[in-house]
C-alpha cells in the first residue's frame, strides 16, 4: 500500500497539464463538465484571500502569474503552435469554444510590433456578476498572455481595455503589447 499524498511534504510548484489527471476517467458519470458556480467558487474565494493575505496588487499580480502559467501550458498541449498566424487563431478560437473556455474574436494585428486586440465573450467571468467597477479579469489577462507568448516566442503584456456588457454583449476586450526586444 502506498503512502497517502498527505504523508509527504509536497510542494505546489512545477505545474503542467499532465498534472490535473484524467479528468473524465477519474470523475465517472459527472464527466468533465462542472457548473459555473463551482469555477466561480475557486476563483473569487481565492483572490479574496490572497488580497486579504497580501494587499491587491500582490494577489492580482498572484493571479495573472497563475493565468500566464496556465496559458503557456494550454497552448503548448492543445493548439497548434508551428503554423502561420491564421490557422493559430482558427485552432485557438475553436478550441476555446470546444471546451467551453469562451468565444474568442481577434479585432486587430499588426505583424509589425505584434500587438493584438482582441474580444472574449461567454467565458467564465462574463455576465451576471455584481457591478463592482473592479477588473476581475486578471487571471484572463496572463491566460491570454501565456498563449499568445507560447505561439510567438515573446512576452506580452495583456490587459483588460474595456467591458462591453453596457451594450448588451457579454464580452470583454484585451489589449495586448509585445515585448519587442524578444521578437523573431
Amino acid at each position: 500500500m502506498s503512502d497517502s499524498i498527505f504523508a509527504h511534504n509536497t510542494k505546489h510548484t512545477g505545474f503542467t497539464l499532465d498534472s490535473l489527471g484524467d479528468v473524465a476517467k477519474w470523475r465517472g458519470g459527472l464527466w468533465e463538465d462542472i457548473p459555473l458556480i463551482s469555477y466561480r467558487l475557486m476563483q473569487y474565494s481565492m483572490l479574496s484571500v490572497l488580497t486579504d493575505e497580501h494587499g491587491l496588487e500582490q494577489a492580482n499580480e498572484y493571479f495573472r502569474r497563475a493565468g500566464h502559467l496556465a496559458g503557456l501550458e494550454f497552448a503548448e498541449n492543445t493548439l497548434l503552435l508551428d503554423t502561420d498566424f491564421n490557422t493559430f487563431v482558427f485552432d485557438l478560437q475553436t478550441t476555446l469554444k470546444k471546451l467551453k473556455i469562451g468565444i474568442l474574436h481577434i479585432d486587430s494585428f499588426d505583424p509589425d510590433t505584434y500587438e493584438i486586440a482582441c474580444t472574449v465573450c461567454q467565458d467564465c467571468d462574463c455576465g451576471d456578476l455584481p457591478v463592482t467597477n473592479e477588473n476581475v479579469r486578471i487571471y484572463d489577462e496572463g491566460f491570454i498572455a501565456g498563449i499568445l507568448e507560447a505561439f510567438t516566442g515573446i512576452s506580452y503584456r495583456v490587459r483588460k481595455t474595456n467591458c462591453c456588457c453596457a451594450s448588451g454583449v457579454m464580452a470583454y476586450r484585451f489589449s495586448s503589447v509585445s515585448s519587442l526586444d524578444n521578437a523573431p
